[in-house]
């Protein structure tokens, strides 16, 4: 897994075992590998790129799966489930882009590899995102609610009838890419938000983008973020701390709405859920609210936070393998359930 926050390969080493039509899962291994510096900023910048790049590059990020997974996979594996690296996503124009050969991954660790998981969801008319809500119904029961804090924030929420979920705004591409300004990967427990204040002008402007007005199914690209969202925080007249507050507000307000008269536990995942002044603010915004009582936020272990999308896809990779639906229509409005996947055998 490869988020838009460009923070780094997550590997997650899965056991997946169904009985009656219920999951279990144990993460044995987890890391996250950094990028190398040139590839990671090869990946930020080929969007304005050439085709040839685009195409070289499809292959060295392959080659680099390829030889991580091969690394961590020290027993016997029966599957790799790749999502890929996002470089463009455009449901308008029905067009989504995830990079990363499967056939290198494949070829170099010798295992059996699924990718390009959105493509077909795409062509049936579907946003292709997000896929993760049916995997958080299959293997947390439990819960009813997630929010998911990356480089985008969204949420799902199920019932025994229906799974629906959608992208709500931005998140650690915002973050990140302010924190990058004062020097840092990303802002650590949210001290750098937490030390400035509200600026109400730029807030209104991000609560105003017309994204947020769109009803569900919906999702965001980073093509979104740099054409919307980047000018609007990319003001050298606004104090960094304020900027960044500013959008730590933007998410809990959105949050906050997306939540509403949701009363059941919301588990919180991504790299945000390490951000504690983010957390506050999020809590603050789902307090109960005349009569309605909303939703409390739990955290669950560090591996769950950082490796819970990876568990995921290496579910619907299973999925795929056993010919049974990954992507569902009543969250991406696609015009039926599909089984989305290519498959390269070693």
């Amino acid at each position: 897994m490869s988020g838009s926050s460009l923070d780094g390969l997550d590997l997650a080493l899965c056991r997946l075992k169904e009985l009656n039509g219920r999951w279990s899962f144990e993460i044995e291994k987890a890391k996250t590998l950094p990028f190398p510096a040139r590839l990671r900023a090869r990946l930020a910048e080929v969007m304005s790129g050439s085709a040839h790049d685009l195409a070289m590059l499809d292959l060295e990020l392959g080659e680099f799966i390829g030889r991580a997974s091969k690394t961590l996979a020290n027993t016997k594996v029966d599957l790799i489930a790749s999502h890929g690296h996002t470089i463009f996503h455009k449901p308008r124009a029905a067009l989504t882009a995830q990079i990363g050969s499967g056939a290198s991954i494949a070829a170099i660790s010798g295992i059996t590899t699924v990718c390009d998981f959105r493509t077909t969801d795409m062509a049936l008319g579907g946003q292709g995102a997000p896929l993760v809500p049916l995997g958080e119904k299959l293997l947390f029961p439990q819960y009813k609610a997630f929010i998911n804090l990356g480089g985008i924030c969204n949420i799902s929420m199920h019932n025994a009838k229906r799974v629906i979920g959608y992208d709500v705004c931005i998140a650690n591409q915002a973050l990140n890419f302010l924190a990058n300004q004062a020097g840092k990967a990303y802002d650590a427990k949210g001290a750098i938000a937490r030390s400035g204040t509200v600026h109400d002008p730029l807030l209104a402007e991000l609560n105003a983008l017309p994204f947020h007005r769109q009803k569900p199914p919906r999702s965001l690209g980073r093509e979104w973020f740099n054409e919307q969202l980047r000018p609007l925080i990319d003001d050298p007249h606004v104090p960094l701390a304020d900027r960044m507050h500013t959008v730590v507000e933007h998410i809990a307000q959105q949050l906050g709405t997306a939540l509403k008269g949701v009363r059941s536990p919301v588990l919180v995942t991504g790299g945000g859920a390490h951000n504690t002044y983010l957390l506050e603010r999020i809590r603050a915004a789902c307090l109960p609210q005349g009569r309605h009582v909303q939703a409390p936020i739990e955290i669950p272990d560090k591996r769950t936070i950082d490796f819970k999308e990876a568990l995921v896809f290496a579910l619907l990779g299973v999925l795929r393998m056993r010919g049974e639906v990954n992507a569902l229509a009543s969250v991406t409005g696609a015009k039926r359930d599909s089984v989305g996947g290519a498959v390269y055998l070693p």
